[in-house]
C-alpha cells in the first residue's frame, strides 16, 4: 500500500491548444495529468470548397456564426465591430490556424523573460520549416516578387509543416487533408501515451478556492456538474476562455483585451488560382501590422462582395496589433477598434490596395472582407515583477495560467510558437 509521500502529485490542465497541450506533455513527466477539453475531436471541412461555393447563392449563409454547420470546431461570436473566431475541440485553435511558427517575444524579452532555450527546444522537437518555398505556385512567387519590388521586405513564413506532404490545396485553416500541417493534437497524443487522461466535452465553469489554493475545478461534463481535484491546476482555455473562468472564481482580470484584428483586401483576377496555395506563405512586417497573401473563408462564404469563384480572387491579409482595451464576461465580448486602430488599419488598407494594383487588380474593382479576429489575449498580463516565476500575484499558489492571457501586448503576428515557448518555461518552473 503506497503512503501519501509516495503518491504521485496530480495536475489538471484546462485546454488542449498551444499552451495546454505543451503543459500536459511536459507535466506528465512528473505529475499525473488530467486534461479537460470543452470540445470534442477536430473534424476538418468535409468537401472541396468549390463544391460548397454554390450554396452561397441560396442565401442560407446569412450569419458568420453559421460557419459551425461547415466547421463544428470553429466557434464564432460577434461584436458591433468584428467577428471573433476561436477553435473549440482537441487541438484548440491550432487546428484552424494556418500553421505559422513565428517567434515574436520582444515584449516578453523587454521584461526580462528569456525564452531562448525554450524556442531552441521547440525548433528541435517540432516540424518547423521554411522549405515549403519549393512548393509555391507561380502566383505565390509573383506576389513575393511584387512585395520585394515595393520595398516591403517579405520573409518566408516558418511553418509547422511536413513540406513533402503538402498538397497545396489551400485548406490550411479548415483541416489539412494530407496531415502535412502540424497542430497540438500531436502533443496531446504524446501526453496520453505517457499516461495522461483526456476528458472531452468537459467545460470548466469556475474554480473552488480556499486558503489561498485551488481545491477543485467545477465543470459541466455530459450535461452534469462534476468537480475535479488535483494538486496543481493550469488554465489554458484561451484568451477569451481563461479570463471568464478566473472572473467567475473571484479573480479579477484587467480590461486589456487585444484580439489582432484581421481584414482582407481583395479583388477579381480571373484564373489567378490563389486558392490553391499555402495560406500565408510569406509575411511582411510593417509598423503595427503584417501583410500576407491569404484567402479568407469567412468572407468567401458570408460576405456578399466575395461572390466570385475562389480561383478568380486575389486577396491580401492585414493583421493588426490593436490597442489593449476591452474585455469579456462570458456573455458578451466588449471590444471595439480605437481611433489609433482605425488609423493604422486605414494605412494598411491603402498599402494593400497598392499591392493588388501591382498584381493586376484595378483599385476601382477592389473590395474589403469581413473584419474578424482570432488571437485574443492580454487580460492577465505578466509584468517584470513576475519574470522569474511567470505566476501572476493575483493567482492562488497552485494555479497557473499558460496561454495568451499572460501576454503583455498585442502581437499583430501569429502567436502559437511564442505561447508554446512561454508555456514550456512555465512547465519547467513547475
Amino acid at each position: 500500500m503506497s503512503t501519501n509521500a509516495e503518491r504521485r502529485r496530480t495536475a489538471i490542465v484546462v485546454g488542449t491548444g498551444a499552451g495546454g497541450a505543451i503543459m500536459a506533455r511536459e507535466l506528465q513527466k512528473k505529475y499525473q495529468v488530467t486534461i479537460l477539453e470543452a470540445g470534442k475531436d477536430f473534424k476538418p471541412f468535409p468537401l472541396p470548397v468549390n463544391k460548397m461555393a454554390g450554396l452561397r447563392r441560396t442565401g442560407l449563409f446569412l450569419d458568420e456564426r453559421m460557419i459551425r454547420l461547415l466547421l463544428p470546431n470553429m466557434l464564432v461570436e460577434k461584436t458591433p465591430d468584428m467577428v471573433m473566431v476561436r477553435g473549440i475541440g482537441v487541438g484548440g485553435t491550432t487546428t484552424l490556424a494556418t500553421g505559422n511558427a513565428v517567434r515574436y517575444d520582444g515584449a516578453l524579452r523587454e521584461m526580462g523573460i528569456d525564452l531562448d532555450a525554450q524556442f531552441d527546444a521547440l525548433y528541435r522537437e517540432l516540424p518547423i520549416t521554411t522549405e515549403h518555398r519549393q512548393k509555391w505556385t507561380q502566383t505565390t512567387k509573383d506576389m513575393f516578387a511584387i512585395f520585394e519590388r515595393m520595398g516591403l521586405d517579405p520573409v518566408v513564413t516558418p511553418k509547422f509543416l511536413n513540406a513533402e506532404k503538402c498538397a497545396g490545396c489551400g485548406h490550411c485553416a479548415i483541416g489539412c487533408p494530407t496531415d502535412a500541417k502540424w497542430d497540438t493534437r500531436s502533443l496531446v497524443s504524446e501526453a496520453l501515451s505517457m499516461g495522461a487522461e483526456l476528458i472531452r466535452g468537459c467545460r470548466v465553469t469556475d474554480l473552488e478556492i480556499s486558503g489561498g489554493e485551488v481545491k477543485g475545478v467545477h465543470t459541466v461534463h455530459s450535461g452534469k456538474k462534476e468537480t475535479f481535484r488535483a494538486d496543481l491546476v493550469i488554465l489554458a482555455a484561451g484568451g477569451l476562455g481563461t479570463p471568464v473562468i478566473l472572473e467567475k472564481s473571484g479573480i479579477s482580470c484587467s480590461r486589456t483585451l487585444f484580439v489582432d484584428p484581421v481584414l482582407c483586401v481583395a479583388g477579381p483576377l480571373p484564373g489567378l488560382g490563389q486558392d490553391r496555395q499555402l495560406l500565408m506563405p510569406f509575411i511582411s512586417q510593417q509598423d503595427g501590422y503584417i501583410l500576407s497573401p491569404y484567402m479568407d473563408y469567412l468572407s468567401f462564404f458570408f460576405n456578399k462582395d466575395w461572390r466570385l469563384p475562389m480561383k478568380d480572387l486575389a486577396s491580401i491579409m492585414i493583421k493588426l496589433a490593436d490597442e489593449e482595451k476591452g474585455g469579456t464576461d462570458g456573455r458578451k465580448i466588449d471590444k471595439t477598434m480605437t481611433p489609433l486602430d482605425q488609423e493604422r488599419m486605414k494605412c494598411a488598407v491603402e498599402q494593400s490596395r497598392e499591392i493588388l494594383e501591382q498584381i493586376g487588380v484595378p483599385k476601382e474593382q477592389q473590395f474589403l472582407g469581413t473584419l474578424n479576429a482570432g488571437h485574443p489575449g492580454g487580460m492577465l498580463p505578466l509584468t517584470a515583477a513576475e519574470k522569474d516565476t511567470l505566476h501572476h500575484p493575483s493567482l492562488p499558489g497552485n494555479l497557473y495560467v499558460a496561454d495568451a492571457t499572460l501576454l503583455p501586448k498585442a502581437m499583430g503576428n501569429p502567436p502559437i510558437l511564442t505561447i508554446m515557448a512561454l508555456a514550456k518555461k512555465i512547465a519547467e518552473i513547475l
